[in-house]
């Protein structure tokens, strides 16, 4: 049965009525986006921005192998936004953030970049190299800014891709350095490198060959898997080639498990780590007194055990926000990282531009980046390069805050300075 011809007209009427709102409103959104609009404030946007929001993303790991580093980031992270929102947002809009778990798994991780990306401006926190390599091709595809819990130069030359920190390659050089200064190793000596597969491993190796190549030193490389965990084979090899220092490029359970080794084998030798071959917990493993006797981790943050005003200001302000958590070194990278991504939003929001590519446009326009002494001075205007060749050197001891004590730094090797990174 046909309706009466007034309800047909009618209904008519209605749709085209939506169909040409449907229509305004698409094209308002792109007008704000390009440029061509009237934004009410005069101030361009995007996805995720709206009159009163900025919404961030932050895909980490809460499960997985890195929970620890990832709680302590996205905590840490939070904080910062929570004290921005406090003194009233950026650009009079409070900052959102959406988090996601991807469990260190890669294919979690894709797929809660597919789920979160349409809602965010960009991704503060984008935890392990995997992850980061996987949806690469979508970042540059949706013009989204991401800063990663990873330290690869290779992924310096990203536009949309911004390392905070010296890279892994720059830290096995710095680590040489300080052998050198402390007379640790000399000319002619053989230093070992025990690396993961993959990454992460193969950029820090490629330091450490630089590095050996200026020094007069002989590299032995020891190429190992992630899910490898007893290095008493490595040790063993390691003892047998005579060296007189190695260099780690692995996780927590392998630095534990070396230094144990290699102490109870007598090979009492320096073992210089890169960044992540380190967790606090481990001071309560039978590996504790190796740790704090022969191990040394290269870093691009304070340890939260310093007395540096802009730490001290950060350590008393997340223990009260987040009381029982541990302080580690993520707390220090996570919370510097926010204040980067939050820095690049505001001065889009001076330049008229909250769109993706226009945060990405202030980002790459701040060339001294101060972070009140927690990192060394930034510098994000050359795309290609590292924003510092600075560390800090740092042992274990479990007397302080956070497992760690500076020793050296930051500064970086003459090395360093002289290391062209792979375009």
């Amino acid at each position: 049965m046909k309706p009466p011809a007034k309800r047909r007209v009618s209904a008519l009427v209605a749709l085209l009525v939506g169909a040409v709102l449907a229509t305004s409103g698409c094209n308002a959104d792109s007008a704000t986006s390009s440029g061509s609009g009237d934004p009410p404030d005069g101030v361009l946007t995007g996805p995720g921005v709206t009159d009163t929001t900025i919404t961030v993303g932050a895909l980490t790991d809460l499960t997985g192998v890195y929970a620890t580093l990832g709680k302590s980031l996205t905590q840490a992270q939070q904080l910062y936004f929570d004290e921005v929102n406090a003194s009233g947002g950026i650009c009079g809009r409070d900052v959102r953030v959406l988090v996601r778990d991807h469990g260190y798994d890669v294919a979690k991780g894709v797929a809660a970049y597919d789920e979160i990306s349409p809602q965010i401006v960009g991704i503060p926190q984008l935890l392990g190299s995997s992850v980061v390599t996987a949806v690469l091709p979508s970042l540059e595809r949706d013009a989204l800014l991401a800063i990663p819990a990873a330290w690869p130069s290779t992924m310096l030359k990203e536009r949309y891709v911004q390392i905070v920190g010296a890279t892994y390659d720059i830290e096995m050089i710095n680590g040489v350095g300080y052998l050198l200064r402390e007379r640790r190793v000399a000319a002619g000596d053989k230093i070992g490198h025990v690396y993961f597969e993959g990454e992460y491993g193969e950029n820090a190796l490629a330091g450490a060959k630089f590095a050996a190549r200026e020094a007069g030193l002989t590299l032995m490389e020891h190429r190992i898997k992630p899910t490898d965990s007893n290095m008493a084979a490595q040790v063993a090899a390691l003892k047998s080639q005579g060296v007189k220092a190695v260099l780690m490029s692995a996780g927590p359970q392998q630095s534990a498990s070396l230094a144990g080794t290699a102490a109870a084998a007598g090979l009492n030798v320096p073992i210089v780590s890169s960044n992540p071959g380190f967790a606090p917990q481990l001071l309560t493993t039978p590996a504790k007194a190796a740790l704090e006797r022969n191990f040394y981790l290269m870093n691009s943050v304070q340890t939260p055990s310093s007395q540096v005003a802009g730490i001290q200001s950060l350590v008393q302000a997340y223990e009260g926000k987040f009381p029982g958590s541990a302080v580690d070194n993520g707390v220090a990278f996570g919370y510097v990282t926010a204040r980067v991504f939050g820095e690049a939003m505001r001065k889009a929001c001076e330049a008229k531009d909250l769109t993706r590519q226009g945060i990405v446009a202030a980002l790459h326009g701040i060339n001294a980046f101060d972070s009140d002494g927690v990192m060394a001075p930034l510098d994000f205007s050359r795309i290609g390069d590292a924003n510092t060749r600075e560390s800090y050197v740092q042992v274990p001891n479990a007397q302080a805050k956070g497992g760690l004590a500076s020793v050296d730094g930051p500064a970086p090797a003459e090395a360093a300075l002289r290391y062209q990174i792979a375009p």
